[in-house]
């Protein structure tokens, strides 16, 4: 029985004495460098961050005058169209570079460009009034849809890059970015700074 106490008493002081050397030689977590291009990457696979969506629904009137009573009655349009237009507003993270990226001890820096207009798109029907001169609609048939989704998706973009709406998109793109870089630069302090405005 003394024996096996004896053994299995050294064997518990190998074990130890093991684990103690491999904790002093292998000990503590490594630390991890953060540096420009960590953080490029994690910026660069998002792409076109998409910060605020916009919904407008407003009717536009299209008149295409020849400039004289007599010949509207025969070549004139009128259109007036109404239709849901969604406009999309982010940041192009993939125009950030390395000289946006400072890393100063516990603080992380990111200069990112201002918010830009990423789309436009109708979202379900227009509904098109068309009133045509006599000879435009026998020789010139033109229902006036195209002209009013273009005069729709112009008139939602403008509305959408007003400085208030920008502003907004260029804070939940700050707000965003801060969320994902505590991910990537875990215990630093991130600030995130918005370009200029486009």
């Amino acid at each position: 029985m003394n024996k096996f106490l004896a053994g299995a008493i050294i064997a518990v002081l190998l074990v130890a004495g093991g684990v103690y050397i491999g904790w002093r030689a292998f000990g503590g977590r490594a630390e991890e460098k953060v540096n420009a291009s960590v953080i490029l990457t994690a910026l660069h696979d998002q792409g076109f961050l998409v910060t605020q969506t916009y919904v407008f629904n407003e009717p536009v009137t299209i008149e295409r005058s020849t400039g004289s009573v007599i010949k509207d009655i025969f070549f004139g349009q009128t259109i007036t169209a109404r239709g849901t237009m969604e406009v999309n507003l982010g940041v192009d993270l993939s125009s950030v570079g390395e000289n946006d990226v400072a890393i100063e001890g516990e603080r992380v820096s990111i200069t990112i460009p201002g918010a830009k207009l990423f789309n436009s798109r109708l979202i379900g029907p227009i509904e098109v009034r068309n009133q045509q001169g006599l000879l435009k609609r026998l020789l010139q048939n033109d229902d006036g849809y195209n002209a009013a989704l273009a005069e729709l998706s112009k008139q939602a973009e403008a509305a959408a890059k007003s400085p208030e709406l920008l502003e907004r998109a260029n804070k939940a793109a700050r707000e965003e970015l801060s969320r994902l870089l505590k991910y990537v630069v875990p215990g630093k302090e991130v600030a995130v700074i918005s370009g200029t405005i486009e």
